[in-house]
């Protein structure tokens, strides 16, 4: 009996350690693998956000709460001042530059290697289902019958199309999310570019059977130009479907999720790019024209995702950033002589530039129970750090060789003490013409202009911007943001050290030494 009797107590005791055992696990997986959530706008400025410009004309309640709930950064930048070269900085933790400078084209190659190592690739091997809903504009692998057919003139040139009978669309389209990491994709690909139809995981949903007549869209924008490149679409293609389409697929999709699966869903809006086309709830809500118009329903489309992360119960262990990949649009010239709204901010320049205004954008990280509230760190940090900072946070281990430029800004976030800056320097280019080397509060820009174009004479009446003609720019970002006071003449040898630290950085394949 007595032998009975400690079998039974041992297996008791067994059975309880168990329980604690498993119980801990639990508790540590929750706190290890938050559910991770990227909405990631689409040319956007760091003035469009309410929180962030005290003279904004339009209101972001939602943004400007999130911010409030976690971490606003206020000297975050975009690899690039344009959007493919970005989101591949973003989901592979590398500068653009060290693969190309420029966007991929309307039925382009991946801007990928299949050797490359991946944010959502690395968290997917970590048990995460990882999701891309929007925006890809990173290429896929088409399936064409023959070289484009079909010729259109615009901007002045006549121009080589794809035509829908010179693609397989019954096909699948490899290259693309799905080969990047991803479980599931849905979107248009890109909204002003073709095919104007459809894409689920690897298939389109329709097959394209007309042209879009790039000069009779059948709809009017609300400001500003389409800019659509020519190409197949789908019969009664509206683009006025497209964000609140995706905007409902990725609420449906996180209310689809398994609580006891973490997942990792990268939200990427068409808006508020060009074409600016607010829905017709949405017009007026703004002091800011059409755009502003739009910004406010970009607003409201983070706040629907907000929503349901509440409704889905998972809120307090979810990480959400939001972010954009490079500044406002040129229609931001005009807006600010109109309307007094400046998308920009402070900063000088928009998309495209190595001025400030081109890669210096909104970044918000809320983590509820580990990001205090209402944080604000003027760190100096890239969107090249999320793939670092992310595979700290989850606990990961990233292979050799990847995320050679990213940094972990981990401690940041924690508000942990930190001896030096986490970053030594950050590059800023958009093309392959003009560098920034930024180092601490210097800037150096080996070019007369960090512009791209020139400033409209309005926008220079209206805020006294001036033209420089140095061989090269030096500013005191802490002194001067605005970037008004050129340097370069006054400090030789900050240059010549800034100057040999980029030739050095471009010259070797990681950031990290």
């Amino acid at each position: 009996m007595r032998l009975n009797w400690l079998k039974i107590k041992l297996l008791t005791i067994i059975t309880s350690l168990l329980v604690i055992l498993i119980a801990a696990n639990c508790g540590k997986t929750k706190h290890k693998l938050p559910n991770i959530v990227i909405i990631y706008a689409d040319d956007m400025g760091y003035g469009d956000l309410s929180c962030q410009n005290p003279n904004s004309k339009i209101q972001t309640p939602n943004l400007d709460r999130l911010a409030a709930q976690g971490m606003r950064f206020t000297d975050a930048h975009s690899s690039s001042g344009i959007c493919s070269p970005s989101r591949f900085a973003l989901l592979t933790g590398t500068y653009h530059w060290r693969r190309q400078h420029g966007i991929v084209g309307a039925f382009g190659v991946p801007f990928f290697k299949d050797t490359d190592i991946t944010l959502p690739g690395v968290l997917k091997s970590e048990g995460y289902r990882t999701a891309c809903i929007g925006k890809w504009h990173l290429g896929w692998d088409w399936t064409f019958h023959n070289e484009p057919s079909g010729e259109v003139m615009q901007w002045g040139k006549m121009r080589k199309v794809y035509l829908p009978k010179d693609i397989d669309w019954s096909e699948p389209i490899g290259g693309g999310p799905l080969d990047r990491g991803f479980d599931y994709y849905y979107g248009d690909g890109t909204i002003n570019f073709p095919p104007y139809a459809w894409v689920e995981n690897n298939r389109l949903q329709e097959a394209p059977t007309e042209e879009m007549d790039i000069n009779n869209i059948g709809f009017d924008t609300k400001e500003g130009e389409w800019e659509f490149r020519p190409g197949p679409k789908v019969a009664g293609w509206n683009p006025y479907d497209v964000l609140p389409t995706l905007t409902d697929k990725t609420v449906e999709w996180i209310h689809n999720q398994k609580n006891e699966q973490p997942f990792f869903l990268y939200f990427a809006l068409p808006s508020p790019h060009a074409p600016i086309i607010p829905n017709d709830e949405f017009d007026g809500k703004s002091q800011a024209g059409a755009y502003g118009d739009f910004i406010v329903q970009t607003d409201w489309v983070a706040g629907q995702v907000l929503k349901a992360l509440e409704e889905k119960g998972i809120a307090d262990n979810t990480l959400v950033i939001f972010s954009a990949d490079n500044g406002t649009e040129a229609y931001a010239w005009q807006r600010a002589v109109d309307y007094g709204h400046f998308s920009m901010g402070d900063f000088r320049g928009l998309k495209r530039d190595v001025w400030e205004g081109g890669h210096h954008i909104p970044f918000i990280i809320k983590w509820p129970g580990q990001i205090e509230s209402q944080s604000i760190s003027n760190e100096v940090i890239s969107q090249v750090d999320v793939m670092a900072t992310l595979v700290s946070i989850t606990g990961a281990v990233l292979p050799d060789h990847a995320a050679p430029d990213s940094y972990n800004f981990l401690p940041v976030l924690k508000g942990e003490p930190i001896d030096a800056p986490i970053r030594e320097t950050i590059i800023h280019n958009t093309y392959a013409t003009k560098w920034g080397m930024r180092k601490g509060d210097w800037l150096y820009i080996d070019n007369s202009s960090g512009g791209h174009r020139e400033m409209p004479e309005a926008f220079k009446n209206l805020t006294g911007y001036t033209d420089f003609d140095t061989q090269g720019l030096l500013f005191n970002m802490k002194d001067d943001p605005e970037q008004r006071i050129n340097l370069y003449g006054n400090y030789p040898e900050k240059i010549k050290e800034l100057a040999e630290l980029l030739k050095s950085y471009r010259e070797r394949s990681s950031s990290i030494r």
